[in-house]
């Protein structure tokens, strides 16, 4: 079982690092084209780089005592499998709660599917941080309208919570489909 967890371990890594070099790539052929934006992409990249270096550490300790102080059990009753609508309805509370951008979120969405948490929650959970906040909907209610902000609140709840189940159901059918053609493929052997 170890090995094959080192296996995967090195394809992901090997699928990362190949990630990374078609972005440099790509980067550097487009510069290639527009030289002129040379200095803007550098000091946006730059920018970006600061950002999450001042940023992601302090995510790492904050999932660190996530992983110390949340229980399996806990995240499993409340997000897991069996959660239903209460578990949606928490995961869109989770996701509108804190301020920050996106990519802070995806470690956090991590950790939560190695406890035990429920696909479709850490869809909702990411779309929420992404699409409703606390001040982002005073400021919508005080520009746009209560009515406005309350039909756009609803809908992308409703929305979100159906995109979730639907990538749930997905992914699952995909792995019950590799499931079989790796069993038929044992079977063959």
């Amino acid at each position: 079982m170890n090995g094959k967890k080192r296996e995967g371990r090195g394809k992901k890594i090997e699928r990362d690092y190949l990630l990374v070099v078609a972005a440099i790539t790509f980067t550097i052929f487009i510069l290639s084209i527009f030289p002129e934006r040379t200095g803007t992409v550098t000091t946006v990249s730059w920018n970006y780089f600061e950002e999450m270096m001042v940023i992601l550490p302090a995510v790492m300790v904050l999932l660190g005592i996530f992983n110390i102080w949340v229980s399996k059990e806990t995240v499993v009753k409340y997000l897991g499998k069996a959660s239903g609508l209460r578990g949606i309805f928490l995961a869109v509370l989770i996701g509108t709660l804190p301020t920050g951008p996106l990519y802070v979120a995806f470690p956090m969405a991590a950790a939560l599917v190695k406890k035990g948490a429920r696909i479709a929650n850490i869809v909702v959970f990411l779309s929420a941080w992404a699409c409703i906040k606390i001040p982002q909907e005073m400021v919508e209610l005080q520009f746009l309208g209560l009515e406005f902000m309350t039909a756009r609140l609803i809908l992308t709840v409703i929305f979100v919570a159906i995109m979730g189940v639907s990538i749930e159901r997905i992914i699952e059918w995909n792995d019950k489909k590799s499931l079989q053609e790796n069993t038929r493929d044992d079977n063959r052997r």
